[in-house]
Parts: structure tokens; sequence; C-alpha cells
């Protein structure tokens, strides 16, 4: 057991405790509250003097441990562009937890990542969210399977282009991915009527449809890569057509249709914030869009699409988001409770409470106040992983 005293708690649900404690059983946290309602601390409690400590930050887009750090095809596991329809493909089948980004994912506090396939294909597969710590990666899965990658715009037409296949045009894009979304409803359909009627066959097991099925049951999002505004109402178009719980991941153009996102109430996960405008659907990127998302209602959360952006970099990212408009209060809770939500893994991570992951950061000072500046101490599972425990100042 681990007992943080005297510690400032930016719990990041709904309330920041000046002068508080948290204790830590196995791996996960057991009593929080502020120290005057704490009776009697363990001998052996460690006095943060107050210093803060706040939930360990989640990453939720990222391609961590499918293009492996200094290597070339050998570690490019992210896309299987001879397909461009593949939703039978498991990100937990490639990632690779030994890749030393996990490392510096977890010195610099991103504790939890959701990653996998990249956008080449119109359907690339179901993402995995996990702990940055640990070595098997079924061990560190927070949700195996926690939705389905879905691309729209220029990179899957980008991709089949040069390979004379369809798709090359949005039109196309969008096409394939109704298609597949058809098959695995009726398929779907299909499967129950025979469970349901002893005289009829199942179908022929097909395992792209069967992928699909928690997607368009909404037990898994579906998370639309789009930047461009009208590929962003294509994704809200075939969400609505299919009744998906849909996220958008990039959101690049979504400052220009901020009010119409507002009432789609559909999340965005805006980034990589600090990337150039290296291609057209980029040459309106804007270190402003999450403030203006969330000051029109639009719940967001921020990502660095690592390797993209190397995943340390995420709370750099948020740092230049407050510079160019995003409320404070609100860039912490996007790397924190504002992710884990959007993730549906809020039960696990995300807070300092009751019953969540011990997964927290020892900051010497506000942790927006010390953007590039590693966490004094990392815990993670309930242990020190990163830094040391310190002693009052």
């Amino acid at each position: 057991m681990m007992q943080l005293i005297h510690g400032k708690l930016k719990t990041m649900a709904g309330r920041e405790i000046a002068d508080g404690y948290l204790t830590i059983q196995g791996d996960k946290i057991v009593a929080i509250g502020e120290m005057k309602t704490l009776t009697e601390p363990q001998p052996d409690a460690v006095d943060l003097g107050g210093l803060t400590v706040c939930p360990g930050f989640i990453d939720p887009h990222t391609h961590l441990g499918m293009w492996e750090d200094g290597l070339d095809f050998e570690g490019d596991d992210g896309n299987e562009d001879t397909d461009p329809v593949t939703p039978h493909l498991r990100a937990l089948d490639a990632v690779n937890p030994l890749d030393r980004c996990f490392d510096e994912a977890l010195t610099y506090g991103i504790t939890t990542v959701a990653t996998g396939p990249g956008s080449a294909n119109p359907i690339a597969g179901s993402w995995l969210c996990m702990k940055t710590y640990g070595r098997r990666v079924e061990q560190m899965a927070v949700c195996r399977e926690i939705g389905m990658k879905f691309s729209l715009g220029e990179n899957p037409k980008s991709t089949y282009n040069g390979k004379n296949q369809t798709p090359v045009t949005r039109m196309a894009t969008a096409a394939l991915i109704r298609e597949q979304l058809k098959k695995a409803l009726r398929y779907g359909e299909d499967v129950i009527k025979a469970q349901n009627d002893p005289e009829c066959d199942p179908p022929e097991y097909d395992m792209r449809c069967e992928a699909l099925l928690p997607v368009l049951r909404r037990e898994q999002k579906a998370f639309f890569h789009a930047h461009r505004a009208d590929d962003i109402f294509t994704a809200l178009r075939i969400a609505e057509e299919f009744s998906l719980d849909a996220v958008l991941i990039h959101g690049t153009e979504g400052d220009l249709i901020a009010d119409e996102l507002r009432e789609a109430g559909v999340p965005v996960i805006v980034g990589p914030i600090l990337c150039d405008r290296s291609k057209p659907e980029l040459r309106r990127l804007s270190t402003k869009t999450a403030g203006i998302l969330v000051k029109s209602g639009v719940p967001i959360a921020l990502c660095t699409d690592h390797p993209v952006i190397p995943i340390q970099y995420l709370p750099l990212s948020a740092g230049i988001a407050v510079a160019a408009g995003l409320p404070e209060e609100n860039a912490l809770y996007a790397m924190t409770l504002g992710a884990a939500r959007i993730l549906g893994v809020a039960d696990r991570v995300g807070s300092l409470e009751v019953g969540k992951d011990a997964d927290l950061l020892i900051y010497r000072d506000d942790p927006l106040k010390t953007i590039g500046v590693k966490p004094v101490c990392v815990i993670a599972g309930g242990r020190q992983v990163k830094g040391e425990l310190p002693c009052g100042r």
C-alpha cells in the first residue's frame, strides 16, 4: 500500500483539493480526500509538501508500436495497403510494446494510449486502448478492440491512385465504407435469423462482417479520420445512416463548422498540433482549432498522432493550444478525463477517484506551467516507474 499526503490534487472529477491525500492499494486508488479528514496517516506515507498530483495523461490517437522507432519497412505494420477494406485486422496483433517510444511516453506522463492502423484504407481495422507500461500487449490492454478506424479524403485517394485501384475518389471511398457496413448489417440479421429459426442455415462465416458487428451495435467506437469540412460531413452522414457511435479524428477544418459539430454531438480528437502543413488537407491547420471547438461546446481531446509527432510532446501540444486560446483547465481535461470519456474508458482512467487505476503524475507546479518538463515522479499501475518519490520540497 502507498499513501501520498499533503499534495495539491487535480482530480479532474469536478474538484481540486488544495491539501489532500491519496491512498493506493495494488493497482487501484482506494481513498482520496482532504488532509483534515485523514485521522492518522500511514507511518510510511510520502509527504509531497504541496506538490501537484494529476491523473496520467491519455493520448487518444496514436500509432504507437505500429510504426517502430528507428526502423523502416521491418517495423512498419500500420497500413495493410494491399486491400482498401480490412475491418478484420486488429492492432492487438501488430503492436510491439517493447518499442522504446513506450518508455518515452511514460517518462513524460502519458500512461494510456489508443493505437491502431493508419489511414490508407477506407476501413483499416480495429483499434486498441492500452497502457504504456508492461511487456505483453494483452496484459497492457485496457480494451483490446475499442473501435474501428475509417478514413476519408486524401489518404485513401493517394494510396490507391498510385495502384490504379479503387478508391481514387471521395465517392468511391464512401461507397466502399457503406458497402461493407451494409454487408455486415445483412450478415448480422442472417445470424440472428438462424439463431431464432432452426430451419434457417447460418451464413458462411465472414471475418470482415464479424469485426463490424460490434461497431454497428454501438459497442465499439467508429473513428473517422477526416480533415476537410466536407469529409467531416461525410463522416457525420455515414454515422447517422448506420447509427454509429462516431468520433472524429483530426478535424482540421472543424473550426469552420463548430456549430454543426456541437449540434451533431460528435467529439473531436484534435491534432497533431505541432506538425507542418505537409499536404493539401492541412493547409488550414491552426493551433486555434481546439480552443474554438471547446468554446463552441464541442467535446475534444488532444493527440500527437505518434509517430507524426513524438508522443512525449503531448503536454507541449497542450501548452501550444493554451497559448492559442484553449483554456488551461480544458487543456488538462482534454489529456485526462475528456480523452477517457471520448474513448469510453473513463471507468478505468482519466481522473483521481476511488476505484480508478492508480496512474498518476507528480509535478512541482501546475502541469501546464511546466511544459516540456518531466514529472517529478510517474506512478503507473500503483508502482513508481519514473523519477523519484519526493519527500517534501
